[in-house]
């Protein structure tokens, strides 16, 4: 499951999933651009996770739960709390990102 946030409220379903994985992106980014189709590639190879893609500059209080200070940036969250995060625009590190939580 991929879905794309259209407000702030990220901290919400970050408590309410057990397992979340978010690229936090921009619309003139072009590296988001890039790993957008290979983060909806992997949602569909992980259904039972809760994949989010969210505009870090049109939601910012949902880009501090993973302290985002450059795009893209994917981080995961297990039991409501941030595991990790990595700013990549290699699919094999965010495999590994992956990984670690499922």
């Amino acid at each position: 499951m991929i879905q794309e946030l259209n407000q702030d409220n990220l901290q919400e379903i970050v408590n309410s999933n057990d397992t979340i994985i978010v690229q936090y992106s921009a619309s003139w980014c072009g590296n988001c651009r890039i790993m957008k189709p290979k983060f909806k590639k992997l949602a569909s190879e992980n259904e039972s996770i809760a994949f989010y893609i969210v505009d870090a500059e049109q939601f910012p209080e949902s880009r501090k739960l993973a302290k985002v200070d450059n795009l893209p940036t994917f981080a995961t969250f297990k039991n409501g709390k941030l595991v990790n995060q990595t700013q990549t625009n290699k699919l094999e590190v965010l495999t590994e990102l992956i990984n670690e939580v499922i």
